[in-house]
């Protein structure tokens, strides 16, 4: 069963503070759960129901801490509106970024983010394009907020994310002939703009674009081009979808 202090516990972790002071982060629902199993990163503490143990024929050992609950224990500890029958407690990577890793590969980079849901789904988008490394300016959304990680569907635990000064990684990005791409209003189109298979893309935030300290380290400037009828639609995209187009249209180009 849950103690008091393991319920409280699970909860602090709801709070960013907590999370980065421990490296630790929660993952909820059956997928997810079976996700962190399958990954490479440790479990701290599994919480689930005898029903989800049994259907699943875990092995003991499978986290530091296994614990069977009732599905009411588990639905006071949840931080779902509808939880099912696990979560888990998990081990932050220690992701440690060098540029020659992005070097023969094309990446994301994030400029103040702060929606989670939209970071969430464009850590599943780049789990989708095969993109592996996810750069996020210091003010983005913090990639291990509990919504985040549902938006993310388990990206998040294939994606290797890095928070860090994003002026200073382009600028290094860009003295070593590593191409940096940026969406822009002014941009020119993208279907009719040169993609390279490798480089850094970079996405703004919700409101505001890319900050102008950002937008001076980009060279090659895009935009998605409205089709709508007339010229009247929708002003702008959301950032999540404008990277799925984005990402798409890069792979599509360079995958012949």
């Amino acid at each position: 069963m849950l103690s008091k202090n393991k319920i409280k516990f699970i909860h602090s972790l709801n709070r960013k503070r907590t999370r980065e002071n421990k490296k630790l982060f929660l993952v909820e629902g059956n997928k997810l759960v079976l996700e962190a199993i399958t990954s490479k990163l440790p479990l701290k503490l599994l919480v689930a129901t005898s029903d989800f143990y049994e259907l699943n024929e875990l092995d003991c050992n499978i986290a530091e801490e296994v614990v069977e609950c009732s599905a009411e224990e588990l639905k006071k500890t949840s931080m779902l509106q509808t939880p099912q029958q696990a979560m888990a407690v998990v081990h932050m990577p220690n992701n440690v970024l060098h540029l020659d890793q992005l070097t023969n590969q094309l990446s994301v980079a994030l400029d103040f983010v702060q929606d989670p849901g939209n970071l969430g789904t464009i850590i599943r988008i780049a789990d989708w394009f095969g993109i592996k490394h996810l750069l996020c300016s210091t003010d983005t959304v913090d990639c291990y907020n509990p919504k985040v990680i549902q938006a993310s569907m388990g990206a998040i635990l294939r994606v290797k994310i890095h928070y860090l000064n994003l002026e200073a990684i382009l600028d290094n990005a860009r003295n070593s002939q590593l191409p940096v791409y940026g969406t822009f209003l002014e941009g020119k189109n993208i279907y009719q703009s040169t993609l390279s298979s490798n480089g850094i893309l970079v996405m703004g935030n919700e409101g505001n674009g890319i900050s102008p300290a950002i937008s001076d380290k980009i060279k090659h400037k895009i935009h998605i081009p409205s089709f709508a009828i007339g010229g009247y639609g929708s002003e702008s995209l959301n950032v999540a979808t404008a990277a799925a187009i984005c990402c798409s249209e890069f792979r599509r180009r360079t995958s012949d």
